[in-house]
């Protein structure tokens, strides 16, 4: 079977373009004007793209309420490893995206620096913020994966403001959080025995 059987040139090049962007990307979002065309073109060679990721062992997850496209290994083994403060700022965005979704019914919800700084500190996880390197990483790497576009340059304001993705409900759902939050009351749990410890050691000397 040719794959690329009744598809013109200019498709082909598309097809290996819109591969290679999901493949590296996570998601793909009719919302992100980026890859908004990249959305259409999927649905209209639905076919296709299943049948190629299928042989290498993946499979797309397609909300079409939502408009956003999933690229999902089969066998797990093709999970995205974000660092800790990554997994911190993701959850967190979540619970805002949640919560703007309930009180403002907006269908864009855009978020700032502070909002997520503000549930950071009430989570107690640290008593102190997110530092500035660490939040500007964190957000920059959700960007690459389509999760959310940053809307001002400067991320290290406060006021810089978030535009958070319907695929943030594909990457983090109901079960995720729930995951998430054993891991951040098991971290929590181990500064506070880590801090336990300094103290007797302290008053040891």
């Amino acid at each position: 079977m040719d794959l690329f059987e009744g598809m013109s040139n200019k498709d082909r090049d598309q097809f290996r373009r819109v591969c290679s962007r999901l493949l590296s990307m996570c998601f793909i979002c009719k919302k992100n004007e980026s890859t908004r065309n990249d959305y259409f073109f999927i649905m209209r060679q639905r076919p296709v793209f299943e049948h190629y990721f299928d042989i290498l062992g993946l499979s797309m997850e397609i909300s079409e309420q939502y408009g956003v496209i999933q690229l999902v290994s089969r066998d797990g083994s093709a999970h995205v490893q974000l660092k800790l403060i990554d997994s911190l700022v993701l959850l967190i965005l979540r619970i805002l995206y949640d919560e703007k979704k309930r009180e403002l019914s907006l269908s864009d919800v855009v978020v700032n620096v502070g909002d997520i700084q503000e549930k950071y500190l009430s989570m107690k996880v640290r008593n102190k913020q997110i530092d500035k390197t660490s939040m500007n990483n964190a957000l920059r790497t959700l960007k690459r994966y389509n999760v959310i576009d940053t809307l001002d340059r400067d991320l290290s304001q406060e006021d810089a403001r978030i535009l958070i993705y319907d695929s943030i409900l594909m990457a983090v759902r109901v079960e995720d959080i729930q995951k998430v939050s054993e891991l951040v009351d098991q971290y929590r749990k181990d500064r506070k025995e880590e801090s336990d410890e300094d103290t007797a050691a302290d008053q040891a000397d």
